[in-house]
């Protein structure tokens, strides 16, 4: 046997113990006293490295933002000595977070207080499970909007869970709105420290361009695009009003595939802006300081940096403070969540500052209740290989009437009534990776895509006939008239002539007594329909997300129940494996 003082590890030591008893009793007994002479005056050694700390990043995300913080998340840990690995709720199981050791969690929520739709599996399983995670030490970001009644609920979900099943939070959960860099960040400071106190290395801003660098255009810092062309898609008669745009990105160094958003930094229209001031008993010539700005005019900085229209919560919490408005406070009571909702429905704050500040405010009150102006996303309608040097977007401008007054989108109607062929619109691409085709060329398409949810899907058709792929595609269109509505017609029907579009099908909905919609034009193609996802067609769905999508999903359960033969949980369970396979994508809003 080797001497108990003998520098070896366990794994050595079993190793020649192992030798050792192979040999004859002679050389066994030459060769350990060998071994002990060796050990005896041989220096200690060396201790092994410690190893890194593992840390997992978890994301969650709608448009892409919550991926694009792992990723940063995950270098920022690097650079600390941690060994991170980033994780897409998507792509694990609930089962798998026990495994996590250090886990830091960045979730957004979609809509009012939803789960991501490429995380809703993983949410279900995640909610609905029971997990010992003793031996899981966490922290939270959570992005959300404010303009929300739940905001950032998703995150608030995952971090109760996360404590209910025993996990030890490490640092409080953040809570971001649209304008996250700043919460962000000094969550992440926040965090890393804690699992690593030793390596603070705290995230600094990136460090300013020098004179005559190359400029670099994202999120930060939006490319200045010129409007190549823009014209109304619909026919005269028409009770809408959608634009077809195009965006020169000449010089940009932006690239986008099919299936990616482009994000648009509106301006506010002057009406709302003067609206706004009259309301608070200003002029405009006032002066205030804005973050990252400096000073400026009021009313220049309503109209280029401030959301002046979103009415919540966190909006009314600020007006009340600046008010004492008593009648406000009343309605922001936890007892009066239902009043709150009734009154924020078709109002914006101009109505706020009208009914609770009624003696006006003061330039710094005005700006200090307001959050910054967000972009807006919007689904890309064209192939950078049919468009070199362009990007395209079908934007339906909004304009309703609510509480007496005449309202409108910020960003549709600004690029419909503020924006001239010539004009520059401040843009950055945001990647959407769960919305792509298919990576074979010859697997079939079926697209569903009523009003503009059908841009994406001008993009995939014309991306396939670049590319000369072989794969079938169909596509599903809806809307009011044929004669006014019909988006892209002539594109369409020269697709169908030339093969690349295989079939198309067409729901008006407003031609006929009966309202017909493209989830019944599904209905009626169910065989065919149900022979093309057997053939291993992708299945796609692309627009409003309040009742279209649920209508679309609920054909298609319906469709595969009946064609498949199956129950209705055997129907669940097949579209189920679509969505883990990304045959079954959705970009809906």
């Amino acid at each position: 046997m080797l001497p108990e003082h003998a520098p070896f590890t366990p794994d050595q030591r079993r190793a020649l113990e192992a030798v050792l008893s192979g040999l004859d009793p002679v050389q066994r007994g030459w060769l350990s006293g060998f071994l002990a002479a060796t050990g005896s005056s041989a220096a200690p050694a060396a201790a092994a490295p410690a190893a890194a700390t593992k840390l997992t990043v978890l994301y969650g995300t709608e448009s892409g933002n919550s991926e694009v913080l792992a990723d940063r998340t995950a270098k920022e840990a690097k650079k600390r000595g941690f060994q991170a690995t980033v994780k897409n709720m998507s792509d694990i199981s609930a089962a798998d977070v026990a495994k996590a050791g250090n886990l830091l969690v960045i979730v957004s929520t979609w809509g009012d207080g939803e789960p991501p739709e490429s995380a809703s599996t993983f949410y279900k399983e995640f909610m609905g499970g029971t997990l010992a995670l003793k031996d899981v030490s966490y922290s939270v970001c959570a992005l959300g909007d404010t303009s929300y009644d739940k905001f950032c609920q998703t995150g608030k979900d995952f971090d109760a869970k996360l404590e209910s099943f025993g996990a030890k939070r490490v640092a409080p959960r953040t809570d971001c709105d649209v304008d996250y860099e700043e919460n962000y960040s000094a969550w992440l400071n926040t965090a890393l420290s804690a699992f690593a106190p030793s390596a603070p290395a705290p995230v600094t801003a990136a460090a300013p361009v020098a004179p005559g660098a190359l400029v670099e255009y994202g999120k930060k810092n939006p490319f200045p695009s010129e409007v190549a062309d823009s014209l109304i898609l619909n026919g005269e008669g028409s009770s809408k009003e959608t634009l077809h745009i195009e965006l020169s990105l000449d010089g940009s160094g932006l690239v986008y595939e099919p299936g990616d958003a482009l994000a648009v930094q509106p301006l506010n229209a002057p009406d709302v802006v003067q609206a706004v001031l009259q309301a608070a008993k200003l002029t405009g010539t006032e002066s205030v300081e804005v973050k990252g700005e400096g000073s400026k005019l009021l009313a220049d900085a309503l109209r280029e940096d401030y959301d002046i229209t979103a009415v919540s919560r966190a909006v009314l919490t600020k007006l009340q403070a600046a008010t004492g408005s008593e009648e406000l406070a009343a309605l922001l009571a936890e007892d009066a969540k239902d009043k709150l909702k009734d009154w924020n429905y078709g109002r914006e704050i101009v109505d706020a500052i009208e009914s609770f500040a009624p003696n006006g405010l003061s330039a710094a009150a005005l700006t200090g209740i307001l959050r910054k102006l967000p972009p807006r996303l919007y689904s890309i309608a064209s192939s950078p290989l049919a468009h070199p040097g362009e990007v395209h977007l079908t934007v339906a401008a909004v304009r309703y009437q609510a509480h007496g007054k005449a309202r409108k989108g910020v960003c549709s109607t600004y690029l419909t009534d503020l924006v001239k062929k010539g004009d520059n619109v401040r843009v950055f691409v945001q990647p959407n990776k769960h919305f792509r085709l298919p990576v074979s060329g010859e697997t079939p398409v079926i697209m569903v895509g009523p009003g503009t949810g059908v841009a994406p899907f001008r993009a995939f058709v014309e991306h396939r006939s670049a590319l000369g792929h072989p794969g079938k595609n169909w596509l599903f269109f809806g809307d009011q008239r044929y004669t006014y509505d019909f988006l892209y017609q002539l594109e369409w029907q020269d697709h169908l002539k030339s093969g690349v579009l295989s079939k198309l099908d067409v729901a008006f909905s407003r031609d006929q007594p009966e309202k017909i919609y493209v989830q019944q034009k599904m209905l009626e193609h169910a065989k065919e329909l149900y022979a093309w996802l057997e053939e291993g067609a992708h299945f796609y769905v692309c627009g409003d997300a309040s009742r279209m999508a649920h209508d679309v999903h609920e054909a298609l359960l319906t469709i595969i129940e009946k064609q498949g033969h199956k129950s209705r949980e055997d129907a669940e369970a097949y579209l189920e494996d679509l969505k883990k396979s990304k045959r079954y994508q959705r970009d809906v809003y």
